[in-house]
């Protein structure tokens, strides 16, 4: 067998090195899905090595750019991805789910968008799927006798009624800046529909500019005046879950999150979630928009590329472990106990036995049966034009810039 040093990429004959995030439940997922494999393929085996978030990041592209990547490169699709195919170092992997369409065909549809770069499919979609929802707790609703919001006006109008009661409307963690964002992709589909920001994604001069963003960007700024936050949002981060507290103390009555936050808040909050004080649901529509109220965002899924430098040999190991080991039923098992759902179709049956089947049911229904399932904007930007965003949005949400002068400073920014 051949040596690796512990975290060379590259390799030689026929083992193949795969990198991945640390961190747990999901650590330990990929390491089992691996060693699965390897004993299952004693001939080819798979060497991988895991890193924290911020140091993969470094690692990987500067291992990609001198020729020395693993050779299953783990990513979030979009536009680092799109960046690694415009420096050819990554395979086009259009024919070959052409000729395995079974692998294909299991997945949601809507986790190959962020794995699409001009029409062609350069990534294997995996793992779980983390749409984006509305959170609220039930409590602070029986407080003011009121039903969740069905509508944008909805949400103005509970404003002051929340307000009144010394319930924060919204807890949001604002120093963060990505939280904020949550907002704005929300409202750009519900006013103007997915294309809207598809034309920034697809690098269209001013693409910024459209109606819709103004209105959206106008509406969110409108929602921060009426002081729909939580008092001194700008200083609250999400890494420490401090968002997630102002929610399960009852300081807050909703919060737009990721589904990935259910864990915490359970793991976390008391008796928040087992005394069924949650609720959720998809984000609701704007009175008059364009989009789908189907449509959601947030992470369609996991990306799994493979390295255009790796040898034929690695690559058939790496296909190989894409169509026998990813995703098989004993992974699929480890996600759904660990509160994600699978980007697998048919998982019904596995999720009505799993921990919180109702959670997981409704992520389940959301990612696959919305029309459009839009990646997060700082996700699919190429890391220029992300930080760009994140910088003009928490401009915006801190009332330090106006909608038109975000207009003006990210178009400056497309395609960069």
């Amino acid at each position: 067998m051949w040596k690796f040093g512990s975290e060379s990429g590259g390799g030689s004959g026929g083992e193949a090195s795969y990198w991945f995030l640390t961190a747990p439940p999901a650590e330990q997922i990929r390491t089992n899905t691996v060693n699965r494999f390897n004993q299952a393929n004693p001939d080819t085996q798979i060497k991988h090595n895991a890193f924290e978030n911020d140091a993969y990041k470094t690692k990987i592209r500067t291992a990609l750019g001198a020729g020395q990547a693993p050779t299953i490169i783990w990513g979030w699709g979009g536009g680092g991805l799109k960046s690694w195919v415009e420096a050819g170092q990554v395979d086009d992997l259009t024919d070959w789910f052409a000729q395995n369409a079974a692998v294909k065909d299991r997945l949601f549809p809507s986790s190959f968008g962020a794995a699409t770069v001009n029409g062609k499919i350069y990534a294997m979609p995996c793992e779980t799927v983390e749409p984006i929802v509305l959170f609220y707790d039930k409590r602070a609703f029986d407080r003011i006798g009121a039903e969740p919001p069905q509508s944008w006006g909805d949400i103005m109008d509970l404003v002051p009624k929340f307000n009144a009661k010394g319930i924060a409307p919204f807890s949001l963690a604002g120093q963060s800046r990505w939280t904020n964002m949550m907002w704005l992709e929300f409202l750009f589909d519900r006013i103007g529909g997915s294309e809207v920001f598809q034309a920034v994604f697809d690098g269209e001069k001013d693409a910024w500019s459209n109606p819709a963003s103004l209105d959206a960007l106008t509406k969110v700024q409108d929602l921060v005046k009426a002081n729909g936050f939580v008092k001194g949002f700008s200083s609250v981060v999400a890494d420490a879950n401090a968002d997630q507290a102002l929610l399960t103390t009852g300081k807050a009555a909703m919060m737009v999150h990721g589904t990935w936050t259910y864990g915490s808040m359970e793991q976390e909050g008391g008796d928040f979630v087992s005394g069924g004080n949650l609720g959720y649901m998809n984000f609701p529509p704007v009175d008059g928009g364009k989009g789908d109220p189907t449509n959601t965002v947030g992470n369609p899924a996991q990306y799994l590329s493979i390295s255009s430098k790796a040898t034929a040999e690695q690559k058939e190991t790496a296909k190989k472990f894409f169509s026998t080991a990813v995703l098989g039923d004993t992974e699929v098992g480890e996600w759904l106990n660990t509160g994600g759902v699978p980007i697998v179709k048919g998982s019904e049956g596995k999720i009505a036995s799993a921990k919180d089947p109702e959670f997981l049911e409704f992520i389940y229904q959301t990612a696959s049966n919305a029309k459009v399932f839009a990646q997060s904007w700082d996700q699919a930007l190429s890391p220029t034009a992300a930080e760009a965003l994140l910088d003009n949005i928490a401009k915006l949400f801190q009332l330090s810039i106006s909608p038109q002068q975000y207009v003006d400073n990210m178009n400056q920014v497309i395609g960069k």
